[in-house]
């Protein structure tokens, strides 16, 4: 099948190269030229516009957008000019689900069919292969079945779930059509909702392991500092590497995100290349409206996102105002 792939990133040119190894043609286009001339040099077709790579599709298109959600409807706005009826667009980013109701029906009205695609699978797609969680039309859907079918990973090695030896769908294969326009991405974004949940868990235990030895440290004694009970309680020296690497072996909270985390800590035991800092593109903040408008609780959630402002020094005031509090009515002195 042909496919025009609309920004080239870290995710978009490694599902190009997964899509051809899998015999699909390729047109290709990034606002930087030279992401298109590399691939090129790997079987793509190279665009050097929007309107150039239209061009070098053969009816009825399928372009795909590997773009950051702020872009998305700018891009849309100059490709549905040059699109004709029966012409689709996908997009794979992490947009937010309502954007996408609304860009079915304003590219419904042009003749233009939209499609939106949660895809997962980061840097390590091209070889894993990318779970995608898709919205949109069914008709259009199954058109572009071997395009999501390539990408996605198969059955691989992992054994099939009890009782669904013989499944109707997709899902076991690394992509489902979840419903109609929106349901992709609103799939995904709850996805992401987890996995902020998920890292905040595993870095959070990891970290008291980190300070299981604090009773071997000389701790300050003063009327500023809640004494350790009991020393001689924290008298470990964990090996952080060998921790995550053991938890990996028939553990019940076993992963592939802690299978990257033993490698992370086994190349580097100190994290020294890391500042701490973590940044949000948006699913969070959406999966916590989402549970708010249908009123289910989400606690973990709430908590996972608020720690990445906090990690962004988004709570210094508060901090600091704490800090204020604490001298005015008891004259307490901030610890240097």
């Amino acid at each position: 099948m042909e496919l025009g792939m609309v920004g080239l990133g870290r995710m978009g040119a490694n599902m190009v190269r997964r899509l051809m190894r899998g015999g699909q043609r390729l047109v290709v286009f990034d606002t930087n030229p030279q992401m298109a001339k590399a691939l090129a040099t790997e079987g793509a077709t190279a665009a050097s516009s929007l309107g150039d790579l239209v061009q070098k599709l053969t009816p009825p298109r399928a372009v795909w957008l590997m773009v950051p959600a702020a872009v998305v409807d700018k891009i849309l706005a100059e490709l549905s000019g040059l699109l004709k009826r029966g012409d689709a667009l996908i997009d794979g980013g992490n947009s937010y689900y309502i954007d996408d109701i609304r860009r079915a029906e304003e590219l419904s009205a042009r003749g233009l069919h939209y499609v939106d695609v949660g895809t997962s699978g980061g840097v390590h797609g091209l070889e894993r292969g990318y779970c995608m969680m898709i919205g949109g039309e069914p008709e259009i859907v199954r058109h572009l079945d071997p395009i999501f079918k390539t990408l996605a990973p198969g059955l691989g090695d992992i054994p099939r779930t009890p009782g669904r030896e013989n499944p109707a769908g997709t899902a076991e294969f690394g992509y489902l059509h979840c419903g109609p326009s929106g349901a992709g991405h609103f799939v995904k974004m709850v996805h992401n909702g987890i996995e902020y949940g998920v890292m905040a868990a595993y870095a959070e235990g990891l970290n008291v392991l980190k300070h299981a030895n604090i009773g071997r440290q000389s701790l300050t004694q003063d009327a500023e500092t809640a004494p350790l009970e009991h020393p001689e309680h924290y008298q470990y020296d964990l090996n952080l590497a060998d921790v995550t690497e053991v938890w990996r072996r028939g553990s019940v909270i076993a992963s592939w995100l802690l299978d990257l985390i033993a490698e992370a800590l086994f190349e580097q035991p100190e994290l020294a290349q890391f500042s701490g800092r973590v940044s949000d593109s948006g699913e969070g903040r959406w999966t916590l409206k989402a549970a708010v408008e249908e009123g289910c609780p989400a606690q973990v959630l709430s908590a996972a996102l608020f720690e990445r402002f906090s990690s962004r020094g988004e709570s210094t005031f508060a901090e600091k105002l704490l800090s204020a509090m604490r001298y005015e009515f008891g004259g307490h002195l901030e610890k240097k």
